[in-house]
């Protein structure tokens, strides 16, 4: 399905009838990843699953956005359906986006969070990353200036490669800058404010998100409950949907 959403054409998918399940998928991935649990949760909801901007079949955003722009365009997706109360779905970005919506006033209350393998908790840097990263700008600034640039035209282009995450190095240049404006901010502080119940599902060898950041949320959110999948990485519900989905099961009471 496809409609207008602030100004973006967006396509989501809604499958189901009964209250709300919003499905938001992670960085780099689109609302199709999620058509095992649709269709389990349909059975039961309405589930609705866009792809957010930047991703699957949405337009990019005009400018470089951030973890509460995203948000509101969220509000925005839900405001046709007028929804008294929402359960929450979050993969690793998706996840970081929950977070946001949780300190914002909303116009409908969150029933339940379910937050798989997700984003949201700014990692320390190490003494030698900070100093990689300290060397990384002062050669940049350096191979920028216009003599050098002029003999060296790719050098800034190709430190920026071998430097940049394979998001960054894949993303447009809106959608770089979107994602160092997501990645820099730490949500740490909304965790105990959070008031719904929460599921957190977590691959012990997720390497995006490591066990650290669940084991965290499980500690600081109230009313939380950490689901460890032995041996699933970053993507637990597609590494283990058999046993992701019966946790699911009795959580949304399906």
């Amino acid at each position: 399905m496809r409609r207008e959403v602030m100004g973006i054409s967006t396509e989501y998918i809604e499958k189901g009838e009964g209250g709300i399940v919003l499905m938001l998928h992670g960085w780099g991935s689109k609302a199709e990843l999620f058509s095992g649990l649709i269709e389990q949760c349909s059975k039961k909801y309405k589930v609705l699953a866009p792809d957010l901007p930047g991703f699957g079949g949405t337009e990019e955003p005009g400018e470089p956005w951030d973890v509460r722009a995203y948000a509101d365009f969220v509000l925005k997706f839900l405001e046709p359906y007028a929804p008294e109360s929402v359960i929450l779905l979050g993969h690793s970005f998706g996840g970081r986006v929950i977070l946001k919506l949780c300190e914002m006033q909303l116009p409908f209350e969150i029933k339940k969070i379910i937050m798989v393998d997700a984003a949201g908790i700014k990692p320390k840097k190490s003494l030698k990353s900070r100093a990689s990263l300290m060397m990384y700008k002062i050669g940049r600034n350096i191979m920028s200036t216009p003599p050098l640039k002029k003999l060296f035209p790719n050098a800034v282009e190709n430190m920026r490669k071998k430097r940049g995450s394979a998001d960054y190095n894949a993303a447009s240049p809106i959608m770089r800058q979107t994602l160092v404006k997501v990645v820099n901010e730490d949500l740490r502080r909304v965790l105990p404010k959070i008031k719904a119940p929460t599921l957190l599902i977590w691959g012990t060898k997720d390497t995006a998100t490591p066990l650290s950041d669940g084991e965290l949320m499980e500690k600081l959110i109230p009313d939380s409950g950490l689901v460890k999948i032995a041996g699933a990485g970053h993507y637990s519900f597609l590494e283990a949907p058999g046993y992701v989905a019966r946790v699911l099961a009795s959580f949304l009471n399906l």
